[in-house]
């Protein structure tokens, strides 16, 4: 694994270096705050899509079921939340189903928003409760390892001595809708290199988006030493590509690297670095790219296969076995491509994308760290639902459509129409310009 330790800034040097968070906000240059804005004026203007390859949408993709969720587990956990709270603090967490805030996350420092908790400014009993709601949702190793990210934060903060801007609980917590066994619901969690949303309707539940990241990847030092992440996702990616014949590969490897300055005008994505699925970019267009599934021997698919639940495995069992069911039955349109090296040291980038998951993977350059160029120890990934069912969306939808008494609302209740056209000013072009409205390196 890269060493890190050459470019950690000396002490004093690092940005956030021993600010509040209201003395980060108040460090911002203006156009950074008037991005902000610009970019919520953005997400309220335009209703919500989804990612998709060609500006269509898929029907019939996604289907009202019993999933097995744990709903009731996290209906508990969310009581026991609820019941902690002050009235002052109750009134900021809930927030309607069809709410603004489940489409503001960001990957970022700045606390912009003051909607929700944040788990580090309540009493410990409040935090364990609403870490209580992550653990009745997630998988056990899905909360560990939201939690490692956490605890990875905490440990870059104490690295470039910015112990309250950067630390293990700086993440915030809302709830839209209400807590129901039969009406769409869900919660929020986001801060630094972690957001998840996720939503349940009735025994089915969707999380994502859902964005992990760690710079640096491990601590060596302090009480997590030894932690370490994303080593599965990376090699079992080294894996695939690998596999690969010499034919297979001249599909899959769209690009030789990752460093902008080698990629086509637009490739790179600023501080997203290679990824087109990152906050404020719900609605781009993302043409497949690379070798699909039917292209591929069946030893192949099945690392293929592996290497997608890994990202899925986050989700509880009854919702991973529905939703590995729903990838398996893509996998001939699942496509697969890769950018950069494919050795023991290089960075790179690849992407998982069918009809129903779009996964991505990048090596990132330093942001809180010194190195320019993108280094094995900085790592993003992204799981989105493309077609219309991040957030839930396309579910909501169903439910609305189905339930008698939604009816009457069933267009405008969730913000999301799949008769919306967008036209030309969202498709591949139009992310690559969003790449300049980036979050001032942030990320």
């Amino acid at each position: 694994m890269s060493d890190y330790h050459p470019f950690v800034p000396p002490m004093g040097q690092a940005r956030y270096f021993g600010r509040t968070h209201s003395q980060v906000i108040e460090s911002l240059p203006p156009h950074r705050l008037e991005l902000w804005k610009t970019r919520l004026d953005s997400l309220r203007a335009v209703p919500f899509r989804g990612n998709t390859t060609d500006g269509n949408i898929v029907p019939g993709l996604f289907a009202l079921r019993d999933e097995g969720a744990p709903t009731a587990a996290i209906m508990a956990a969310v009581a026991t939340l609820l019941g902690t709270l002050t009235p002052e603090q109750l009134k900021a967490v809930k927030h309607p189903i069809d709410s603004m805030a489940r489409r503001q996350w960001v990957n970022e420092v700045p606390r912009y928003e003051r909607y929700g908790i944040w788990l580090d400014e309540v009493t410990p009993a409040v935090r364990d409760a609403a870490l209580g709601v992550v653990r009745a949702s997630l998988s056990a190793a899905g909360y560990e390892q939201s939690r490692n990210v956490m605890r990875l934060n905490g440990f870059l903060g104490e690295l470039v001595g910015a112990p309250i801007a950067l630390g293990e609980f700086c993440y915030q917590m809302h709830v839209f809708g209400e807590p129901s066994a039969t009406e769409p619901w869900g919660w929020q969690l986001y801060g630094h290199h972690l957001c998840l949303v996720c939503v349940i309707v009735g025994t089915q539940m969707t999380l994502t988006p859902a964005f992990m990241g760690a710079e640096p990847r491990y601590a060596d030092a302090g009480p997590h030493a030894g932690l370490r992440m994303f080593d599965a996702e990376e090699q079992i990616g080294l894996e695939l590509v690998r596999g690969l014949s010499t034919a297979q590969q001249r599909k899959a490897i769209v690009h030789a690297t990752t460093i902008p300055a080698g990629l086509p005008p637009g490739r790179h994505q600023g501080t997203d670095g290679m990824c087109f699925g990152g906050a404020f970019k719900d609605d781009f267009i993302i043409p497949y790219e690379g070798i699909a599934g039917a292209e591929l021997d069946p030893g192949q698919r099945q690392v293929l296969l592996g290497l997608t639940e890994r990202y899925l495995a986050t989700l509880p069992d009854g919702p991973l076995r529905a939703r590995m069911s729903d990838v398996e039955r893509h996998l001939a349109q699942t496509h697969f491509c890769w950018s950069g090296a494919t050795d023991d040291e290089g960075a790179f980038y690849y992407r998982i994308q069918s009809p129903v998951v779009m996964i991505e993977f990048d090596h990132h350059k330093g942001v809180l760290l010194n190195n320019a160029t993108p280094q094995r120890f900085h790592i993003h990934t992204i799981v989105r639902t493309p077609n219309g069912n991040d957030y839930g969306a396309d579910l909501l939808r169903l439910h609305y459509e189905t339930s008698p008494h939604h009816q009457k609302h069933s267009h405008h209740a969730h913000g999301h129409a799949h008769t919306h056209a967008h036209g030309s000013d969202h498709d591949h072009t139009h992310a690559h310009t969003h790449a300049d409205h980036d979050h001032g390196g942030h990320r």
